[in-house]
């Protein structure tokens, strides 16, 4: 497939990472040259350099045969306006758009072929939101994606000491948990070495303590499947966010009603936005999140999950380490960089989320198509959940 990304910023590099390993045919448009010679020394893709809203750039990006076209530069505005050109000047069949305003919705009558003429529209900070949200609910879980409405799902989930199914071999669970129907997708154990492993998932696989496991079942019994893995964690109650930014609000926002949130926001002309933006009684502080002092001051040792979702990797990551030391039960890190998450995932660091993973498998529903209906990116990037619609009736499916 011809597919034109528009923006070389850290969402369309991750894109256009994820899209090359597929064999498509990749053109990045992007104003920084810089930016696009790196993209294109470790990449097999092409650059052009220039303005996406222009038709002489698209054409020369080859929009007249391109398939799809996947705007995703820092503003809304010109991510629409390019998709609206490449409909209308090139044809271009398929056009998504990252749209960060809540204004623009994907059934608003703007977004239609006689509007701005996008197909699909990608909004990260509410994939986010809507992902942290879940973790919130299911504190003990690593992951919690969803498939078919939400009535199926599927946990990602440390093993521990204790729940019913550790130290026992899958074949066994239906007499350990007769009530629960659930199937163990993947197992990654740590060797000696500290590197991942996976493991082989059949009747004879022994759950060890310390084994990442991935399990899918009915989304009313999640909570049960993550009781059999580990013991239950106590409901999150009290949260603190580090970084005040479009994710951070949203998700305060989002969780005032079942807990209580503290923000911690570096930036002192934010904090007064963020203090109109939110209830009365929640505190906004101004402050450096790596300030132990302020950490202390705020007891952030009684914090049920501590959230740092600030745009600097090394502050979230140190934040989190901080905090964790602290006392905070749980601590979740907001990392960009894949080599990053991939360092601090289950160390001190409980959970690292890489942002641009919760939007990878949204494009990638539209670049399959066919029949795919979802696809969702597994320990960030390491593997993938599909989901899919099967064709035929009882005489011409395999069961």
């Amino acid at each position: 497939m011809n597919i034109i990304i528009l923006g070389a910023g850290r969402v369309g590099e991750s894109v256009a990472e994820s899209l090359v390993t597929e064999r498509n045919d990749i053109t990045v448009i992007d104003t920084n040259p810089d930016r696009l010679r790196a993209l294109q020394e470790r990449l097999d893709l092409r650059g052009v350099t220039g303005n996406g809203i222009q038709p002489s750039v698209l054409e020369a990006a080859g929009a007249p045969d391109a398939d799809m076209l996947i705007a995703c530069a820092p503003l809304d505005e010109t991510n629409m306006v390019a998709c609206k050109v490449a409909h209308d000047i090139f044809n271009v069949q398929t056009t998504i758009a990252r749209v960060r305003s809540p204004e623009f919705q994907q059934d608003s009558p703007m977004m239609s072929r006689d509007g701005f003429a996008v197909d699909a529209v990608i909004a990260p900070e509410v994939s986010l939101t809507s992902y942290i949200r879940k973790l919130i609910e299911y504190p003990e879980a690593l992951q919690v994606l969803e498939f078919s409405q939400g009535l199926v799902s599927l946990i990602a989930v440390r093993a521990i000491s204790g729940g019913p199914m550790v130290r026992h071999v899958i074949s066994e669970l239906p007499q350990l948990v007769p009530d629960i129907a659930m199937r163990f997708v993947a197992i990654y154990r740590t060797d000696e070495r500290g590197l991942d492993h996976q493991i082989i998932c059949d009747g004879t696989t022994c759950i060890e303590p310390g084994d990442e496991v991935f399990v899918l079942a009915a989304t009313r019994d999640i909570r049960r499947v993550l009781d059999t893995l580990r013991r239950r964690d106590a409901p999150v109650k009290r949260v603190m966010i580090a970084g005040g930014g479009r994710v951070g609000l949203r998700l305060a926002r989002d969780i005032r009603a079942q807990c209580r949130v503290k923000i911690i926001e570096a930036d002192a002309k934010r904090c007064e936005y963020l203090t109109t933006q939110v209830p009365a009684d929640m505190l906004v502080l101004h402050g450096d999140s790596t300030d132990e002092d302020l950490l202390e001051d705020e007891s952030v040792r009684d914090c049920d999950f501590f959230l740092a979702l600030t745009s600097d990797d090394e502050d979230n990551i140190m934040a989190c380490l901080l905090a964790k030391r602290m006392g905070a039960k749980r601590v979740l890190a907001l990392i960009n960089r894949r080599a990053y998450a991939d360092l601090v995932q289950g160390t001190q660091i409980d959970i690292a989320l890489s942002p641009a993973q919760t939007v990878i498998g949204e494009l990638l529903a539209h670049v399959r198509r066919g029949d795919v209906e979802a696809v969702y990116s597994l320990r960030r990037g390491a593997a993938e959940a599909l989901q899919t619609v099967a064709r035929g009736d009882r005489k011409s499916t395999t069961p």
